[in-house]
C-alpha cells in the first residue's frame, strides 16, 4: 500500500511543549510511578522489560545498563544525528517469575525463589550507594521519556511513524507506521524507547495524553506521594516550571550534551554536607560535583549554589520565593495543564491495561505519498 509522506520538519513542530519538572531531593525511591506506569500501559505480551517510567538509583548502571556511554543524540552542531548503541537483552536483564503457588500453598518446604537466576533487572542497584564511611552517598532518579525539542528518534525514523503533537509536542509513534527498524531506539540517548518483540514494533512512553486531553496530569505524577513532579507548559511564562527552569535556573535537563533538548527537568540534589571522622561538618559537598555535572551539565553547581542560598534563607526565618515554590502547599498546583481538570476523568477513566489504547494514530496529513 501507499506510504504517507512526511517532511521531517513538520514532524518535529509543536506550538507548544509540555514538560515536567522533578524536585530530586524529595523523591523517596518508593517506585509508586513505576508501578503506575507499568499498570496502566505496559501489561502486555512482549512489554515484560518495558518500563516508560522507571526510579534508578545513583549512582548506579541505570536502565537499561550502560546509559551513561556516549549513545546516540546529535553532533555538537545539532546537524547530524549521532548513531547510537542498540541495548541487547543483557542491557535490560532477565524477565521473571516468582514461584508463589509453590512457595505459599504446595506440601513442604519449597524456597520463595524467582522462575530463572536473574543476573540483572530493573532496580538491581537500587539503595546502592557510593563513597566511603561516613560520606557515603546515593540519590533516586526517575527517568522517562524526555519528550525533546529536537528528538533524535524522530529523525532517525525511515518510517516517519514518530512525530510531535502540534499542540504540545508530545512525542508519539504510530505502531501501524512503525516496522520495527530500531533507528529510533539506537538514535535515543536516553534509551526511553522499547522494542516489542512480540507485536514487532517500537514503543515508548506517550505522556499519558489520553489524560493531558482530559485536564488530568500524568499518572506518574498524580501517583506520585512525594508530590515530585511539576507538570504543565515549559514555554508559559506563568507555570512554575518557567519559573524554575528560566528564572531560577534550578532545574535542568539530563544528559544535555546530547543535544535533544530535553523537556523533563530535575532540581538536583543537595544532599548533607560531608564530615570529617569525627563527624564534624567540612563545608564540602558529599556528593561530587564531578559526578552531578556528568548527568546535568555545567549549570548544576550554580543550580546548587542558588538553591543552598534560598534554603539559608529559611533556615534563619526569612521568606524565599523559591523554596516557597518548591514546596507547594496545594497539591494541585503541581499541575498547569493547558486544558482544565474533567472531574468525571480523574475516577474509572483509564482503568489500566486495555483501558487505553496502545496504537497512537496519524494526526498529520501526507504531503504526498511514495510507493
Amino acid at each position: 500500500m501507499p506510504v504517507p509522506k512526511l517532511d521531517k520538519d513538520e514532524l518535529l513542530r509543536s506550538e507548544h511543549q509540555l514538560g515536567m519538572v522533578l524536585d530530586l531531593n524529595k523523591c523517596i525511591g518508593c517506585q509508586t510511578c513505576t508501578v503506575a506506569c507499568k499498570t496502566l500501559w505496559t501489561g502486555d505480551a512482549g512489554q515484560e522489560a518495558m518500563y516508560w517510567m522507571n526510579v534508578e538509583t545513583r549512582p548506579g548502571a541505570g536502565y537499561p545498563r550502560g546509559l551513561a556511554a556516549p549513545n546516540g543524540g546529535w553532533t555538537p552542531d545539532g546537524q547530524r544525528g549521532v548513531r547510537g548503541r542498540l541495548p541487547t537483552a543483557e542491557d535490560y536483564g532477565t524477565t521473571y517469575r516468582f514461584n508463589d503457588e509453590d512457595a505459599l500453598f504446595a506440601p513442604g518446604q519449597a524456597r520463595f525463589a524467582p522462575d530463572v537466576e536473574p543476573r540483572w533487572g530493573v532496580n538491581w542497584d537500587e539503595d546502592k550507594g557510593a563513597g566511603v564511611y561516613p560520606n557515603t552517598f546515593l540519590f533516586y532518579l526517575p527517568r522517562l521519556c524526555n519528550h525533546c525539542t529536537h528528538p533524535a528518534c524522530v529523525a532517525a525514523c525511515p518510517r516517519n511513524a514518530l512525530y510531535k503533537r502540534d499542540q504540545d509536542g508530545i512525542v508519539l509513534l504510530d505502531q501501524e507506521r512503525c516496522h520495527g527498524y530500531r533507528f529510533c531506539v539506537e538514535a535515543c540517548p536516553y534509551k526511553k524507547i522499547y522494542w516489542n518483540h512480540v507485536a514487532k514494533v517500537s514503543q515508548k512512553c506517550i505522556f499519558c495524553y489520553p489524560r493531558v486531553d482530559e485536564g488530568i496530569a500524568t499518572a506518574c505524577s498524580t501517583q506520585c506521594v512525594g508530590q515530585v513532579r511539576f507538570v504543565g507548559l515549559v514555554d508559559d511564562p506563568k507555570s512554575p516550571l518557567f519559573a524554575l527552569i528560566h528564572t531560577w535556573k534550578v532545574a535542568l535537563p539530563l544528559l544535555p550534551g546530547h543535544g535533544t533538548q530535553p523537556n523533563v527537568y530535575y532540581v538536583p540534589p543537595t544532599a548533607p554536607e560531608a564530615v570529617d571522622a569525627d563527624g564534624r561538618p567540612t563545608g564540602k559537598r558529599r556528593i561530587p560535583l564531578s559526578y552531578l555535572q556528568q548527568l546535568f551539565g555545567d549549570g548544576v553547581g550554580p543550580a546548587l549554589d542558588t538553591l543552598e542560598t534560598e534554603l539559608g534563607k529559611v533556615r534563619r526565618g526569612e521568606t524565599s520565593d523559591l523554596m516557597q515554590l518548591l514546596t507547594v502547599q496545594r497539591y494541585l498546583d503541581l499541575f498547569t495543564l493547558p486544558r482544565a481538570p474533567n472531574n468525571d476523568a480523574w475516577f474509572g477513566a483509564f482503568a489500566g491495561p486495555g483501558g487505553a489504547p496502545h496504537h497512537v494514530p496519524a494526526e498529520r496529513t501526507p504531503s504526498e505519498t511514495e510507493p
